[in-house]
């Protein structure tokens, strides 16, 4: 074994010990001391090239990069040597997360760890070892939604139809970690640690810009409350120089979450028809990710509408014997397990609406099975509202613009319940022996064809619901309402927006600003035009067939139907508690385009290492009114977006 790649100290899974050893602790545990488990190799079939840690370990490394591998769901790997690594940056709330003591930033073995230069290794059969995990991934062609292209881990086209190359299913997973305060266990992986079988024709680098960014947005939506993969450390690797738009340096973001498995895993077997991989990957979601099938929506009938309090409230406490019992007339547990998936992403995607967030790639393989944000590309937050913005400069059809993004996740989600057609649709036979082992037969296929297309429109039909909620309640959060009504969709969001579009207003701004008016600052029509222009760019209003007092007069007009909202809310005398509650929700910083190419430019290009930290600090913060920091620097990253550089793009490697 090289010497720069070494095994961590030995480590057991002592969970019940140590949970109590560290209840009276707030400091955190050391690298060492947080319990880590490997349930996902333990329990999912391996690389039958290398079913063991034992086989991979003694294999050279150069034998474990690209090629097809079938029957499995991972392979043992371990990540390349790093030359002269330099931990940049480390997230002090992804350390409190994962349950580890501040200090910990400054060992040696942490630092290590997340270069990709130290694992841990138990050495006992079976034990911990890295792995890499097999998935595949669909998207909408140009030419049709209808038409589809599958990703195999040997590669085929990009959703732009180019040769795909570059950073391919990259990822590689070091263990599995338990925070011993909150007992939530989290997979702890390295991306652009270097190539695996799955890595396709790629290199399995990551550069340093997009490490920048996906270190940075993991962390700053995560402080916004939108459900997301998390960003540990960013590590330069000066010696790694990786070929994309050109040569760049390379990097390596140690990234976790509650798991990494995706729609785009079930695609790939699929495809295959490796239909036992499917049930066995169904059954270890349902027990393992979500802790048990009594965590999912209670099932319902088949022939009967929802409710919309099933819809609220799907957890309803149903006996497991009643389900057996009526698995044929009510959905069976992996329709559950579906109907989790997709309420998990509606209201994902809700939040992304409601902050104004773009992915820029929603293919299956970026879509999370547990509902989060995931593989951070040609991401942004909008500037100016466009509802057809894109930050993808390769998506000339808009199929991932802001107001697509609802209607693409749905498309990806229909792609899973083709996957768990089979399951879905069994109904009560899906326990039969005979189901089990042969699968469909012509007898039955009718049946379980009108049954599963039953669930997936019922579940359609409940993303729609579950979607709705969640937008109208972060809405009504963002304007600063305790109630909702039906009219305020129309008449208050609606509204909103397309004010903000006609006139080219920002988005995230014009929410933080409303939320510091007083009401008595709107009382009559007069005072309301005049605070309209605290909405304006610096160089006024944009959009066409508007003055300024036709502009000013659209908002003051938005803004007396929000005043009256508000009083009804809240009355005349909670003026401070409602402002209050609007900042807390209403970020003061959000990572434009603008900025991350700033950082990006003073990290690689001006070696300055103190402005990663400073932003940073502004993500976890982003409610703040001010950090402490450089306050003229503080007040630019905060207020108006350069013109000339709203609305950017960038490409997939960005």
């Amino acid at each position: 074994m090289s010497s720069a790649l070494r095994p961590l100290p030995s480590t057991r899974n002592r969970l019940g010990q140590m949970a109590s050893q560290f209840s009276t602790s707030s400091a955190g545990v050391t690298l060492a001391e947080l319990p880590k488990s490997n349930v996902f190799t333990s329990k999912l079939p391996a690389d039958p090239a290398f079913k063991t840690p034992e086989a991979s370990h003694k294999a050279p490394r150069e034998t474990l990069g690209p090629r097809m591998v079938r029957g499995a769901l991972f392979t043992y790997v371990r990540p390349e040597p790093a030359e002269e690594a330099e931990l940049l940056g480390v997230s002090p709330r992804a350390m409190q997360d994962l349950g580890l003591d501040p200090s910990e930033e400054n060992s040696s073995h942490l630092q290590a760890l997340v270069a990709g230069n130290e694992f841990p290794w138990s050495e006992e059969k079976g034990g911990i070892y890295p792995w890499a995990q097999c998935y595949g991934g669909e998207w909408l062609t140009r030419s049709s939604r209808r038409k589809r292209i599958l990703i195999s881990n040997l590669g085929s086209k990009r959703q732009d139809g180019s040769s795909a190359r570059g950073q391919a299913n990259w990822e590689m997973a070091l263990f599995e970690s338990t925070n011993p305060y909150t007992n939530t266990r989290y997979e702890l992986q390295l991306k652009g640690a270097g190539r695996t079988p799955y890595s396709r024709f790629a290199d399995g680098k990551a550069v340093l810009r997009s490490s920048i960014r996906e270190y940075i947005v993991s962390e700053a939506l995560n402080a916004l409350n939108v459900p997301t993969t998390r960003a540990l450390s960013i590590t330069l690797l000066p010696k790694s120089k990786v070929l994309r738009e050109r040569i760049e340096p390379g990097a390596i973001v140690a990234r976790f979450a509650e798991t990494w498995l995706r729609i785009g895993t079930f695609d790939l077997l699929r495809v295959r028809g490796e239909r036992d991989l499917i049930r066995q990957l169904a059954t270890y979601i349902a027990e393992d990710v979500f802790g048990g099938w009594g965590n999912l929506p209670a099932a319902v009938s088949i022939r009967e509408e929802q409710s919309q309090a099933e819809i609220d409230n799907p957890r309803r406490e149903v006996s497991r014997e009643k389900v057996q019992e009526h698995e044929g007339a009510e959905e069976n547990r992996f329709a559950r397990l579906y109907r989790e998936i997709t309420r998990r992403n509606a209201k994902t995607v809700a939040a992304w609406q409601a902050y104004g967030f773009m992915n820029g790639v929603l293919n299956t393989d970026n879509t999370s099975i547990y509902g989060l944000s995931l593989d951070y590309g040609p991401f942004a937050f909008m500037d100016n509202f466009d509802p057809h913005y894109t930050p993808n400069h390769d998506d000339h059809m808009l199929r991932y613009s802001y107001k697509n993004q609802p209607s693409i996740i749905w498309w990806n989600l229909v792609r899973l319940g083709e996957s768990l057609g089979e399951l879905i649709g069994a109904g009560g036979r899906v326990d039969e022996e005979s189901f089990i082992k042969d699968g469909v037969n012509e007898e039955m296929e009718p049946e379980i064809i009108k049954r599963a297309e039953t669930v997936i429109e019922r579940a359609g039909e409940e993303f729609k619901a579950v979607f709705l909620n969640e937008y109208k309640r972060l809405m009504c959060q963002r304007l600063g309402l305790k109630t909702q009504k039906e009219s305020d969709f129309q008449d208050l969001f609606s509204e909103m927006l397309d004010t903000l579009e006609a006139l080219e207003l920002d988005f995230n701004h014009f929410f933080r600003r409303l939320s510091g008016l007083s009401l008595s600052e709107l009382e009559t029509e007069e005072k309301r035009a005049e605070v309209a222009s605290i909405f304006f760019h610096a160089e006024g209003f944009g959009g066409i067939g508007y003055t300024d007092a036709s502009a000013r007069d659209r908002i003051a007009k938005w803004l007396e139907s929000w005043r009256a909202r508000a009083l009804e809310d809240w009355g005349a005398d909670k003026e401070d508690e409602r402002k209050g509650a609007m900042k807390a929700v209403n970020p003061n910083f959000v990572p434009r385009g603008w900025i991350l190419d700033e950082v990006i430019e003073r990290v690689e290009r001006k070696g300055d290492r103190e402005i990663l930290g400073r932003v940073m600090q502004m993500c976890l913060n982003p409610f703040n009114d001010a950090w402490g920091l450089d306050a003229s620097e503080e007040e630019r990253f905060c207020g108006d977006v350069p013109k000339y550089k709203r609305a950017m793009m960038c490409s997939c490697s960005s």
